[in-house]
């Protein structure tokens, strides 16, 4: 592992347990067996450092990947794949996605930033809805709303198992996933 990935992530690992102002760059560089001159060399702040992670690890390249490898153009069994993916993903970020929610309003757009990923996703799953459409195995209203729709009942269930699942105890994560994804697929199977 070189030295840039081993900053990001101890970054990641200090700054979630201790928040974004709870964790120095000399307190990250010590960790991860460098300098806090390697940290500048390298990223030039600690903002830019967590923003190399949240590029580096969250989702968009991943799901671009498997929209344009690994869809089998059958509703229930691709909006499946895409759902265990995301979900892979988000599980694997948790403690990104813990430092988004907790230190977003301390560093100047870095909300924006973030956006881009859930964004880039939502164009995917609406040109994906488009294309089954054109091909006569989707039911279109709206693609954009119908891929923002699958898109927050995904992102509210990990929101559940982040907190774990302590607003929805009984709740667990796979049959939701099964279920959300048996049941969008028959609304929108023509």
């Amino acid at each position: 592992m070189g030295s840039s990935e081993r900053l990001l992530l101890v970054a990641i690992d200090l700054i979630s347990e201790r928040g974004y102002n709870g964790v120095t760059t000399q307190e990250i560089a010590t960790a991860a067996g460098l300098s806090e001159k390697t940290l500048f060399r390298h990223f030039g702040s600690k903002l830019k450092l967590l923003e190399a992670a949240f590029e580096r690890y969250h989702y968009a390249e991943e799901m671009r990947k498997i929209f344009a490898e690994k869809l089998s153009w059958e509703l229930e069994k691709d909006l499946l794949t895409i759902s265990k993916t995301y979900h892979e993903i988000m599980n694997r970020n948790r403690k990104l996605l813990k430092i988004s929610i907790k230190d977003e309003t301390q560093m100047s757009g870095f909300k924006e930033r973030l956006l881009r990923h859930p964004l880039q996703l939502l164009e995917f799953l609406t040109s994906y809805f488009n294309t089954m459409s054109e091909n006569g195995k989707l039911r279109l209203t709206d693609p954009r709303m119908q891929a923002f729709t699958f898109m927050m009942s995904q992102y509210g269930a990990f929101m559940n198992d982040l907190e774990a699942g302590r607003n929805y105890p009984d709740i667990a994560l796979e049959p939701f996933i099964e279920e959300s994804v048996r049941m969008f697929a028959r609304a929108l199977t023509p």
